[in-house]
């Protein structure tokens, strides 16, 4: 008698980041066998899984990881080969777009060609699979909002321009092989998982060290800057549902609603309690060579063909980031205090 149960593995490229993370929790928790690929490091970057292998139901033993890399074009094929992932979920990127003017030929061999090697890749493996692209707001850049997916491109940066790339050679890799490839262009989404060179991340750190009398001035770039900021659990929910359409096609994933970087900076400090403007100070080298003024995204489609909607506002995610990072303090203050006694 045969299983009736489909096979679902998912291969993942940066697994080891926020999105990743939060993907390979849900990919689990829906059956599938779930494959990253992680870059090889002399210390240990998998924190961001750590809730996977201590989750009480062992769903970590179908989680497996693989050394490898976006820029080692015959390992993603040997790779894709050996898995046979029934869908690819690619987030490897260099995603930091202020970073992406100081490193724009490193930001393109792994954020644009990065792509086009995996694309290859499952090309070359003659599998059948449905791939994901993480394309970003980014792409936007200097159009005026709301941008859809209908939304002419003009990207600002390094990082904007290699995505732009990435997200047009999905499409041809679509309407060229036939591949179920479909685009996700998501807008701003943050977590207490985001990077700490992040805006918001750094912002939401540095609130829980000064209300810890830690730390004493913030510095930041343009506060006049708007944004679209949502969930990243709920964007990646997002991200499988894309996948889980007969027809490939490409969607905007964001909430619709506009906020500055300063009433992000605002409502974190008055979560703990604490007057913004006593400790956040301008800084130029924090601003772009390149402006994105306004990225604020229609969701319509999203909501219409996929039946996917955000449920929490960029006010609660400043509260819940703010939150994790003053308890991710207090653990290390703990901490050490503990290692200190024990001396």
């Amino acid at each position: 008698m045969t299983d009736p149960t489909p096979r679902r593995v998912a291969f993942v490229t940066g697994i080891t980041g926020q999105d990743g993370s939060y993907l390979a929790e849900l990919l689990l928790a829906k059956g599938y066998e779930v494959h990253g690929i992680i870059r090889r490091a002399s210390m240990f970057n998998t924190e961001r899984l750590d809730a996977i292998y201590q989750d009480p139901h062992e769903t970590h033993r179908r989680l497996f990881l693989h050394y490898g890399d976006v820029t080692d074009a015959s390992g993603l094929v040997n790779a894709i080969r050996d898995i046979q992932p029934t869908e690819v979920y690619h987030l490897a990127a260099q995603s930091h777009v202020r970073v992406s003017f100081d490193i724009p030929e490193y930001t393109g061999d792994t954020t644009g060609l990065g792509t086009v090697r995996l694309l290859e890749a499952i090309r070359a493996a003659k599998i059948e699979t449905r791939y994901y692209q993480a394309s970003t707001s980014e792409l936007y850049g200097s159009t005026p909002p709301p941008q859809s997916e209908t939304t002419p491109f003009h990207p600002r940066s390094p990082y904007g321009v290699a995505k732009m790339y990435s997200y047009w050679m999905t499409v041809n890799y679509r309407e060229s092989y036939g591949l179920h490839a479909s685009n996700g262009i998501l807008f701003n989404h943050e977590s207490p998982r985001r990077g700490e060179t992040f805006v918001t991340r750094k912002i939401t750190r540095a609130v829980a060290r000064i209300a810890a009398g830690l730390q004493e001035d913030l510095f930041l770039g343009n506060l006049d800057a708007v944004r679209d900021w949502g969930y990243a659990p709920e964007f990646v929910e997002g991200m499988w549902r894309i996948l889980q359409q007969d027809e490939p096609d490409d969607y905007v994933l964001a909430t619709g609603v506009p906020a500055t970087v300063r009433d992000f900076v605002s409502a974190a400090f008055s979560h703990a309690g604490l007057d913004w403007e006593k400790y956040v100070k301008h800084d130029s080298r924090y601003e772009r060579p390149a402006e994105v003024d306004a990225l604020i995204g229609d969701p319509g489609k999203a909501e219409r063909q996929l039946g996917w909607k955000t449920g929490t506002d960029w006010r609660r995610l400043a509260q819940i980031m703010v939150d994790a990072d003053i308890q991710q303090l207090d653990d290390q203050l703990s901490g050490r205090s503990i290692r200190l006694d024990d001396r």
